[in-house]
C-alpha cells in the first residue's frame, strides 16, 4: 500500500475495536479562531484535492490545536471575508478516541449530528466522524440488540454449526431450569387438577397471556435503558406506568376470558378465578418486565440477553400459582 494509507491503517488499528478511534476520519479541517471568514476560504481553495473528501464543519482550535467550536460550512459561506471564525464558531460535541461506538451512536442521535470532532487523551484534534460513518453503526447496535432479545448472537451466513449451538444451548438450558421450576408449582397443585379437569385446560392460557404481557413490558424497558431513557431518576415513574398498564390490560383481559370461561364450561366461579389470575398475572408481568433489565443492568450484565428467560419464569410461575392456588380456595 501506499505509505500515507499504510500509516493511516496502522494509526487505526492501535485503537481497540469498536472504539470512536476504528471508526474516524483523520482527514479534517480546522483553523485558529483568530482566522477571518476569507482566509479560511482561502487556505480552503489553496489545498486543492487534499481537501478531505467529506466535511461539513470547519473546527476552530487554539495553539495547542484543541476543539473550542466549530463552523458549519454553509455558516462560512454566507458570512462576510472579514468576520472572525471566533465570531461565527459554536459548542461542539467532542468525542473522545476510546468512546465505546454505541456511546457514539447515542451521542448523534441525542444531538441531532451531523459530523463531530474526535479527541485524544489531551484533548487535542485527532478526526472527525460524520453521520454517514455512524448510520451503520446504528443499525448494527439494533440489529445486535434483538437478536439479544431472543439469546442469540450476531450469526451470519457463515457460521458453523457447533458455533451456533454454543451461543443457544446455555439460555435453553437457564429455560429448561425455570420451566421444571414452574412445572413444580403445577405439581404441588395435581390434586385440585385431578378433581376438576378444566383447570388443566385454562391453566396455560393464563400463562401465555401473562408472559406476551411480560415481553411487551421487558422489551420498552431494555430498549428505553438502551436509548439513555431510563435512569434511577425516572424509574419509580417508569415502573409505575408499567403496573397501571398492566392491571388495566389485565382487567380487560379478565372480562373477556371470564365470559369465554362461562360460556365454555357454565361455571361463575370459575370465571371468576381465571379473571382474578389473569389480572394479577398481567399486574406480575408488568413488574417483572421493567423491573428485571434494570436489576441486570446494575449488575452490570446485558439485560437484553438475560431478562427473556427471567421474565417468562416470573411469568409462569405467578399465573401458575395464582390461577391453581385461586381455584384450590374458591372451588375446592
Amino acid at each position: 500500500m501506499p505509505e500515507q494509507d499504510r500509516a493511516a491503517i496502522e494509526s487505526s488499528l492501535g485503537y481497540e475495536e469498536d472504539t470512536a478511534g476504528r471508526l474516524m476520519q483523520r482527514e479534517v479541517m480546522a483553523a485558529p479562531e483568530f482566522w477571518s471568514v476569507g482566509d479560511t476560504i482561502d487556505h480552503l481553495r489553496a489545498q486543492g484535492e487534499d481537501l478531505p473528501e467529506l466535511f461539513f464543519d470547519i473546527y476552530v482550535v487554539d495553539p495547542q490545536y484543541r476543539p473550542v467550536g466549530g463552523v458549519a460550512v454553509s455558516r462560512l459561506l454566507r458570512s462576510a471575508r472579514e468576520v472572525k471564525l471566533s465570531a461565527l464558531m459554536e459548542p461542539v460535541n467532542e468525542i473522545e478516541v476510546h468512546q465505546d461506538q454505541e456511546e457514539v451512536a447515542y451521542i448523534f442521535e441525542k444531538y441531532h449530528l451531523i459530523s463531530a470532532p474526535v479527541v485524544d487523551v489531551g484533548g487535542r484534534l485527532v478526526g472527525q466522524i460524520t453521520v454517514d460513518d455512524i448510520v451503520n453503526i446504528i443499525q448494527e447496535e439494533n440489529r445486535e440488540d434483538i437478536l439479544r432479545l431472543a439469546g442469540v448472537s450476531d450469526e451470519g451466513r457463515d457460521a458453523s454449526v457447533m458455533g451456533v449451538v454454543r451461543s443457544r444451548i446455555p439460555w435453553l438450558i437457564i429455560n429448561l431450569g425455570t420451566a421444571v421450576a414452574a412445572s413444580l408449582v403445577i405439581g404441588a397443585f395435581a390434586e385440585e387438577i385431578e378433581a376438576l379437569v378444566a383447570l388443566a385446560i385454562l391453566m396455560p392460557i393464563v400463562a401465555s397471556i401473562g408472559g406476551n404481557a411480560g415481553v411487551q413490558a421487558m422489551t420498552v424497558a431494555v430498549r428505553s435503558l438502551a436509548a439513555r431513557e431510563l435512569s434511577a431518576a425516572n424509574a419509580v415513574r417508569i415502573v409505575r406506568r408499567e403496573v397501571v398498564v398492566g392491571f388495566l390490560n389485565g382487567a380487560a383481559i379478565a372480562v373477556l376470558l371470564a365470559a369465554i370461561a362461562a360460556v365454555w364450561f357454565g361455571m361463575p366461579m370459575l370465571s371468576l378465578v381465571i379473571g382474578l389470575a389473569v389480572t394479577i398475572n398481567l399486574v406480575a408481568a408488568a413488574l417483572a418486565g421493567a423491573l428485571i433489565p434494570m436489576i441486570l443492568e446494575r449488575l452490570d450484565r446485558d439485560p437484553a440477553v438475560a431478562s427473556p428467560v427471567f421474565v417468562t419464569w416470573i411469568t409462569d410461575t405467578v399465573g401458575f400459582f395464582t390461577f391453581l392456588g385461586l381455584a384450590g380456595l374458591i372451588l375446592l
